[in-house]
């Protein structure tokens, strides 16, 4: 950030005055302002670090303890069933019943992500998303509760129908508050809360496995019945905690949420936020091929993710360890993986470049489970193969969704095809629920094959959109810059708008 001297059009230039209120505008030229790498000025009481430093403090933190909850709630089954869910619940032997309760918590956590963005749009980020958490709360209390393969396959429905809001949810709110070379840490921070997750699910499991049997429950619904309460009690705070859209945050100053607009408008185009999205909007957005490249990126990925999130304790577990020493081994793969998606992000950030750092990962996934697949008989490499899979895996799916939904302009582009994107994905998390049988114990090589196959899905879909991306930006340099539409017309084409540039 620089400083530049620029003449002063009056006394008076840094504020309009009308009705005793002031008004800023950062597009008014001030002496001695500050300016950003877009040239926007930077209200003159603060700085761009400053005030990315308050704004990262009260956006980022919140969103990533929030689905950090979300993703612990989701798949601290596969910690309960290394304490005997499956035997307690009468599931049968050699089954696939365990599979299809981790199965049916895919159907509405996919069929309403696209609605969930535009409530989300509608009643405000604050009410929207702090409600579906303490929902999802209370149904993992209740699935500490069920008696029977019933319980637990309607307990599994309902937890995905009150999370399938949180991750498009906040990643989409996230995508309104930055510009998009600064992104990429934010979103890794936050989507890392992920492997944070399962970090603390395998130290926390550990823990509650000394209270099996008190008060006449086992291990295993003491972590449902724990680890939601402490869902619902942060539910109710963050009701007060979750930021709004920038917009109608009223934690930042009048002349910081204009500069704040004024900067992603430099950047991204302008948003239309104050319009709602119709059903016309969703068709048109359907008609750029690009929308389902990208959900192609994160399908590939969300096979391994959610077959590691889900299987990895039974597959330690064929290592020799006891319950308890299997929920421990769990934890150092899960916060390598935070550290290498950090990493990658710093310097994706840094380079301003997404798709080698798509890629790199990616080979570093596959390494891992091609090591999975071949040795057998030496399980300090196959344990080690795990951090492999875990880094590349969860190192690169930040990367996919900030890369494509920070290319998206505009308010309702973005809403829908962030929420399309994980939607589409996470059909990805009904194959990895059937990836792992039981059958295929201790080996799991149809498992790892899978995996395989669909991390290159996902290579060759990021491999495609970088091609896309990178052949538009050529044909829109080569274009005239002037077609004569109105500002109206550009904001309602986002990045459709023949002057917007993707990044590569």
């Amino acid at each position: 950030m620089a400083r530049h001297e620029k003449a002063s059009e009056s006394p008076d230039s840094e504020f309009r005055h009308g009705n005793g209120n002031n008004y800023y505008d950062p597009d008014l030229p001030r002496a001695d302002a500050e300016y950003d790498d877009l040239g926007v000025v930077c209200p003159s009481h603060t700085t761009e670090r400053r005030l990315m430093a308050k704004i990262d403090l009260r956006v980022i933190p919140v969103l990533s303890v929030l689905y950090l909850l979300a993703f612990l709630d989701r798949t601290n089954i596969a910690n309960a069933a290394v304490y005997g869910l499956s035997t307690d619940l009468g599931l049968v032997a050699g089954s696939n019943q365990y599979n299809t309760a981790l199965t049916i918590f895919f159907v509405p956590y996919i069929l309403f992500e696209i609605p969930s963005n535009i409530f989300l749009k509608k009643l405000k980020p604050h009410v929207w998303l702090s409600s579906c958490m303490f929902l999802f709360g209370l149904v993992t209390i209740c699935q500490g509760l069920v008696k029977g393969y019933s319980g637990i396959l309607a307990t599994r429905f309902f937890l995905g129908l009150a999370e399938t809001g949180m991750f498009p949810g906040s990643f989409y709110l996230i995508g309104m508050w930055y510009k998009r070379s600064e992104a990429q840490k934010r979103y890794s921070f936050f989507f890392s809360s992920t492997t944070l997750a399962g970090a603390f699910g395998g130290l926390l499991a550990a823990a509650i496995g000394n209270m099996n049997g008190m008060r006449g429950y086992l291990a295993w619904r003491w972590i449902f019945i724990l680890e939601g309460v402490v869902t619902c009690v942060v539910a109710i705070i963050f009701f007060f905690l979750i930021p709004d859209f920038p917009e109608e945050a009223k934690w930042l100053r009048e002349d910081e949420r204009a500069y704040v607009k004024a900067r992603l408008r430099a950047d991204q185009g302008r948003s239309a936020a104050e319009r709602s999205i119709s059903f016309g909007d969703i068709v048109t957005i359907f008609k750029d091929y690009k929308i389902f490249v990208g959900g192609f990126m994160y399908f590939g990925l969300i096979v391994p993710a959610y077959g590691y999130a889900y299987f990895a304790p039974g597959i330690i577990k064929t290592y020799g360890y006891s319950p308890i020493q299997t929920q421990l081994h769990s934890v150092p793969p899960w916060a390598a993986a935070f550290g290498f998606a950090m990493l990658v992000a710093f310097f994706s950030d840094a380079l301003k470049h997404r798709f080698l750092f798509t890629i790199f990962p990616i080979c570093v996934s596959i390494t891992g489970f091609a090591i999975l697949i071949s040795v057998h008989t030496n399980h300090n490499l196959e344990y080690a193969a795990l951090f492999l899979v875990t880094m590349g895996t969860y190192g690169a799916m930040p990367v996919v969704v900030c890369w494509f939904t920070q290319n998206l302009g505009g308010h309702h582009r973005r809403a829908v095809g962030t929420a399309w994107q994980i939607g589409f994905g996470n059909i990805g998390g009904i194959i990895a629920t059937y990836a792992f049988l039981s059958k295929d114990a201790p080996n799991y090589k149809p498992g790892y094959s899978i995996c395989i196959a669909f991390i290159c899905l996902s290579a060759t879909a990021c491999a495609t959109y970088f091609v896309s991306v990178l052949v538009q930006n050529r044909n829109r340099n080569k274009a005239p810059r002037d077609l004569g539409l109105t500002e109206w017309e550009k904001t309602e084409k986002g990045d459709m708008n023949p002057d917007y540039r993707y990044q590569l």
